[in-house]
């Protein structure tokens, strides 16, 4: 856990996300990629993808997955941030970073990621992976600011499977690699 204190009073924490937190993870995720609201932070993805981002029943299965983290980002007790962190083949995989909309920039991202690198060292992950929409260009440099590197290899994005939205226009994903230092 990351906390923050401000005069002594705790009001900004880094935590495991638990299945109470579903449906407000759900708003802020739906809220930060896609529709209307989306649309006030840098992150949008309406776009390039229709539909939603995710669920409840979805976020539910993850969370609920022994290899899965989904840590929260709180701010007087509202989750504001989340990032979703999975262990698979020795790395971590980082995925659904999200933040409100209205608060993109303001560096609740950065301590996400800061508490992923925490976690993956933790977990004694000398790897995180993730994969990004190829044409999302901010977004990679963001992320190769935080020393991230294409890999080179490319995935799939999956065209006809509305959980994830439906796509506007072809994509694919690039994988994306940074390496812990233990």
């Amino acid at each position: 856990m990351v906390q923050f204190r401000v005069k002594k009073k705790l009001i900004k924490m880094i935590i495991k996300a638990t299945i109470p937190d579903i449906p407000a993870l759900n708003i802020l995720i739906n809220s930060a990629y896609r529709g209307e609201t989306s649309k006030k932070g840098w992150t949008t993805e309406e776009h390039l993808l229709g539909g939603i981002r995710t669920d409840e029943e979805n976020l539910t299965e993850l969370l609920l997955k022994e290899n899965v983290t989904i840590l929260k980002y709180t701010e007087q007790n509202k989750i504001i941030g989340s990032v979703y962190l999975e262990e698979q083949d020795k790395k971590l995989y980082l995925g659904m970073l999200t933040v409100s909309p209205e608060l993109q920039g303001s560096g609740v991202g950065k301590k996400l990621m800061q508490a992923a690198d925490n976690f993956a060292r933790n977990a004694q992950l000398k790897t995180i992976s993730m994969t990004v929409i190829s044409v999302r260009k901010e977004l990679i440099a963001f992320y190769e600011r935080r020393g991230y590197k294409n890999t080179g290899e490319t995935k799939p994005f999956p065209m006809t499977e509305p959980k994830f939205g439906l796509p506007k226009q072809h994509l694919e994903f690039i994988v994306m690699e940074k390496e812990i230092s233990q």
